[in-house]
């Protein structure tokens, strides 16, 4: 029987695995979730519903000895692993300006020897919110008002004052202006997972990804000037001349950090470990790369790498599943 090819194994999985968590524990209402992006931004039929502004690129990741002490994975066996991927802005407006104060996304599929997948769907910021329910009712709090065009300052400060773990999300965002790039960004995982070496043995990490080239910010005078779709058209200029690349670190955690909780930051003092270097050769727009039909479902974990408990991080997986199905179907 002929092998079933790596974007098939990766539609199955973003539909499958989802559903088999939500069997588990379903309090969440990932169709809920979509339809609170659909009512706040509209819809866009065959786009996804969050993120919806995106570009495709392609590269490879060598991970080091260093990660292989700590995941038997088969990203750390020092093997060229190639890698597609997708940059993007947060919220379902797919013609926002690049030089708004919004989350960046780096979406990663490393297609493993053998076939297997590995997702890190991963933004930048530090933290986010303790449960799915508080990024849904965001997302409800920023419908425009008919009446003025824009979210209701009453409705927003009630969502603020229902939901506090807003407060260092919302000050990350504002308190920075727009990255010169996507290839000047870091990116977290926000979520926790665990590590299994070759001898079963568990470790608690976070990874993020920071650019080799250093992070860099837009003046106030270059936000305001940057044109609309500049990241896009920096990362493809970026890609002609020389690969973008960034340093994969994990942070170890310690007991009493935080397992299943987004919200909280681990102590700055936790040890850093350098386990791989990505490398992005080409970025193309959306409609001509292969990042289209992908779901970078962050469950996806192949062996030596396991999901947590996370509720925002199962809910995540779940709402993705529902539009990845609405939009594969054109709607």
């Amino acid at each position: 029987m002929k092998q079933a090819g790596p974007l098939l194994v990766s539609v199955l999985l973003s539909v499958l695995v989802p559903l088999a968590y939500a069997a588990e524990e379903a309090p969440f209402d990932p169709v809920e979730m979509t339809s609170a992006f659909e009512g706040t931004f509209g819809v866009h039929p065959g786009l996804r519903r969050n993120h919806v502004k995106g570009t495709c690129a392609v590269g490879e990741f060598i991970g080091s000895a260093d990660g292989a002490k700590y995941s038997r994975s088969a990203l750390f066996s020092g093997q060229t692993i190639p890698v597609i991927a997708r940059f993007s802005l947060d919220g379902g407006n797919p013609k926002q300006s690049d030089a708004a104060k919004a989350v960046q996304g780096m979406a990663l599929e490393f297609r493993l020897p053998g076939g297997g997948l590995q997702h890190m769907t991963m933004v930048n910021v530090p933290v986010f919110f303790s449960t799915p329910e508080g990024f849904r009712d965001l997302v409800l709090a920023l419908k425009p008002d008919p009446a003025t065009g824009v979210p209701d300052p009453e409705v927003f400060k009630a969502f603020v004052g229902k939901h506090p773990d807003f407060n260092p999300l919302g000050a990350a965002i504002q308190g920075r202006n727009p990255f010169v790039g996507y290839d000047t960004s870091y990116y977290n995982s926000l979520h926790a997972f665990w590590f299994l070496d070759k001898n079963d043995k568990k470790t608690l990490v976070r990874w993020h990804f920071e650019p080799v080239d250093g992070v860099k910010n837009l003046t106030d005078e270059e936000a305001a000037k940057a044109p609309t779709d500049f990241l896009e058209q920096g990362l493809i200029a970026r890609t002609q001349k020389s690969p973008a690349k960034w340093d994969m670190y994990i942070t170890i955690g310690q007991p009493g950090d935080a397992e299943t909780d987004p919200s909280q930051l681990w102590p700055a003092d936790r040890e850093k470990v350098k386990v791989g270097t990505l490398a992005i050769t080409q970025a193309m727009a959306q409609k001509d790369g292969s990042c289209g039909p992908i779901n970078f479902d962050p469950i996806v974990v192949a062996d030596g790498i396991q999901i947590t408990d996370d509720p925002v991080l199962k809910a995540r997986s779940a709402a993705y599943a529902v539009s990845f199905g609405k939009r594969m179907s054109g709607q």
